[in-house]
């Protein structure tokens, strides 16, 4: 093979190996089994799809032309919330990490040229080399990598659970918030009503100054509560803006569902623990990285050769240029010793190729090179390795303990907050009407001092206000078993059977005084 073949070959080798070298960053197929995920976890097959923006805007506009539900809020957070849009691309990193490990490093080319003194041809030295320690140790790099690319789409699909029930949460609040402006108003009317009453028995002499001073007294603290619930709606509403990652006002947010006491229904504590062993997100990621640090132990075993690599070595040597021949002094010389006058020697082509091939012009053959691990054997990266995965393993078996225990007190604390909410509906809120009416019955027949009345209406706004934050509490914890098993609630109450018909509204959603609180005011 002469000089110009081989490097005709070196350079059709080159630009094979380019093309083969040629790798793709395509994250979409992961971002669909992250929304998948999402989707087991939340309930909800609406999630942010990178590359697909204006889809997401669309649907989150047209979910808030009417008024929305607990399930729209946690569409429009998983579609629009821009945290979880930002850790989405966390998995197009972890892809990066995945291509790259799959590829070999790159080829190394030495080549120096060294020019004889007088002229001639040049001394060409070209080596041409791989380190094939990449044959091994690439597929210990793809299994890591594939594993923290498994931990990265769950640890979205955990952030995104968390959102969701945070959205839950919040907006259970909000609407909770509502209720008690709602509330707050109704007790400024029901105030207005008793300082008006108390004016006309004033009047008619059956009662002093003092009653009256009291009912207005009782109206100022009502307008001042009244503030501080309008105030407490409309943080609660900003809350959930911000979750929902919108910009506009939250008081132009229009919740169309009250809070809603759940379904009276006995949950099986370990049932649902084991259900959260199975599924929560942060126990499969931290698996997942538990596995790649496992790997990363054979990685690092695999770099005690850290370098072997294997080419090929071509020499030119160099030739020195020929002085130029005299042809008069030639002949002078060969006329004189043959005594006549004489022509030059003069090879032929034949003789001058026939010298030629008796030059060496180049050497070539194969190149190894070999880092022997004769101090360094990557002794202290092993041992690393290993306490790192020993570490992760003892950090899952933690996790599992402390999952265990948290959704047994998330399944008690669902349990109690529920019943809590049922006496405050059959037993409190009838007790403190009952007192109010009687108070006021007593009251007109001047029989009870207004004091009576009012701590009478007092104990009832207290007891509403108290039954609404237990409705709240009794839906966020039932909420809170999402976060705790990343399972849809509907999944969880699958493992119970129900006990009892759900109430279908905690309190009602109060546009005018009851008809109860607005009888016999009048003297």
């Amino acid at each position: 093979m002469t000089s110009t073949h081989r490097c005709g070959t070196f350079a059709v080798t080159l630009v094979l190996l380019s093309i083969c070298g040629c790798a793709m960053v395509n994250p979409k197929p992961d971002y669909d089994r992250a929304g998948k995920t999402i989707a087991d976890a939340t309930g909800s097959d609406s999630y942010f799809r990178p590359g697909e923006d204006d889809v997401g805007a669309k649907r989150v506009r047209e979910l808030l032309q009417a008024g929305i539900t607990c399930d729209q809020a946690v569409q429009i957070c998983l579609l629009n919330n821009p945290s979880l849009q930002a850790a989405f691309l966390e998995i197009g990193f972890a892809r990066a990490d995945v291509v790259q490990s799959s590829l070999f490093s790159n080829p190394s080319l030495a080549l120096s040229v060294a020019f004889p003194e007088g002229g001639g041809r040049s001394n060409i030295q070209a080596t041409f080399a791989q380190n094939i320690v990449d044959l091994w140790q690439i597929p210990i790099r793809k299994r890591s990598s594939q594993r923290l690319l498994d931990a990265a789409i769950l640890d979205v699909a955990r952030q995104a659970s968390q959102l969701a029930v945070d959205t839950r949460s919040a907006y259970f609040t909000a609407v909770a918030a509502d209720q008690a402006l709602v509330i707050a108003k109704e007790n400024v009317v029901i105030a207005e009503q008793l300082l008006d009453a108390a004016k006309a028995r004033q009047q008619a002499g059956a009662v002093g100054e003092l009653d009256v001073n009291l009912a207005r007294g009782a109206v100022y603290s009502a307008e001042l509560e009244m503030q501080r619930a309008r105030l407490d709606a409309g943080t609660s509403r900003r809350r959930l803006a911000i979750l929902l990652g919108l910009t506009e006002a939250a008081e132009d947010l229009h919740l169309a569902t009250n809070v809603l006491l759940p379904p009276l229904v006995e949950l099986d504590s370990e049932q649902i623990v084991q259900i959260a062993l199975s599924s929560r997100l942060d126990i499969q990621s931290l698996r997942m990285e538990s596995e790649a640090k496992r790997q990363r132990i054979n990685l690092e075993i695999a770099k005690i050769l850290p370098e072997f690599s294997i080419g090929f070595y071509e020499e030119q040597s160099e030739r020195r240029a020929l002085k130029g021949r005299k042809i008069r002094a030639d002949t002078a010389r060969a006329s004189v010793a043959a005594g006549a006058l004489t022509a030059p020697e003069i090879q032929s082509r034949g003789q001058r190729s026939g010298e030629r091939s008796q030059i060496i012009d180049n050497i070539f053959g194969p190149a190894f090179n070999l880092t022997l691990p004769i101090f360094d054997q990557n002794q202290a990266q092993i041992a690393k390795a290993r306490l790192a995965y020993e570490q992760s393993a003892l950090q899952l078996d933690a996790l599992e303990k402390a999952v265990m225990q948290a959704v047994r007190q998330g399944v008690d604390a669902a349990q109690t907050a529920r019943k809590i909410a049922e006496y405050y509906h059959e037993k409190m809120l009838p007790q403190a009407q009952s007192n109010l009416d009687l108070s006021r019955q007593t009251y007109q027949a001047g029989r009870a001092s207004l004091i009576v009345l009012l701590d009478a209406q007092r104990i009832l706004l207290a007891t509403r206000r108290d039954a609404v934050v237990a409705d709240r509490e009794s839906a966020i914890t039932r909420a809170e078993l999402e976060r705790l098993t990343a399972r849809p609630l509907t999944t969880l109450l699958e493992s119970g059977s129900p006990t009892s018909q759900p109430v279908v509204e905690a309190t009602p959603e109060f546009t005018d005084p009851p008809a109860s609180t607005r009888q016999g005011l009048q003297p």
